[in-house]
């Protein structure tokens, strides 16, 4: 084409997202190449509304009616923002051939700040709940976890597996999901339980994942 928009190489190791191909995502990346916009501005921005997004869940713990509803909404579009980012700034990067020498590494160090901002976040906004805050930094470390095991994988000489249940976009969605649905169910005894139950489930599903991702690289390793 001739905004410079190419296939990325079939090898080049990415998370597989069939939303790369909608056209919307396409005409996004080609505005962005064309604009002049760094991959590496894109990814730092991810960063941003990660943290905005986790400044509207903790804002969340002590907010009462319509102001608690405009924040979570706040942070599912933040995190939806967040994951935007995340897809174009590779788009740009490969398709877009703007990819820069240290590209890779402001491709996935973000993604560690960003997922510690939201899950810690969540975790402080579960005023009623005891054990709220231990539960947001259990869900962090896991998710930075899922993310090392895939990076070991890769400096090993091995496939980088991004397999679930609880890989990024899956922690991400269930994440969306209480917010919205908390903007809808504002009951005072169950001030925070829609999100302290999904930071449960991504607890759980991160250390499915964690044990996945390890056996499976383990499995490669021994079949050398």
């Amino acid at each position: 084409m001739a905004t410079g928009f190419q296939q990325a190489p079939a090898s080049s190791p990415r998370r597989p997202l069939k939303t790369r191909q909608r056209a919307w995502a396409q005409a996004m990346a080609r505005w962005l190449t064309r604009t002049g916009v760094s991959p590496n501005f894109i990814s730092l921005a991810s960063v941003v509304f990660a943290c905005a997004a986790g400044a509207c869940l903790w804002f969340t713990a002590q907010a009462e009616g319509w102001t608690r509803v405009w924040l979570f909404l706040g942070a599912a579009a933040g995190i939806q923002l967040r994951l935007l980012c995340n897809l174009l700034d590779g788009m740009v990067a490969i398709e877009g051939g703007r990819k820069t020498v240290y590209g890779e590494i402001l491709n996935d160090m973000p993604d560690r700040f960003a997922d510690v901002a939201i899950l810690v976040a969540a975790g402080y906004s579960l005023p009623v709940h005891s054990w709220g805050r231990e539960l947001g930094w259990l869900a962090g470390v896991l998710a930075v976890m899922t993310a090392y095991v895939r990076l070991l994988g890769g400096s090993m000489g091995v496939q980088q597996y991004f397999l679930g249940p609880m890989a990024k976009p899956q922690r991400m969605a269930v994440m969306t999901a209480a917010c919205l649905i908390s903007t809808v169910a504002p009951i005072p005894y169950r001030h925070g339980s829609i999100v302290g139950l999904a930071l449960v489930v991504i607890v759980v599903g991160s250390a499915a994942t964690l044990v996945r991702r390890t056996l499976r690289i383990a499995r490669d390793l021994k079949s050398r």
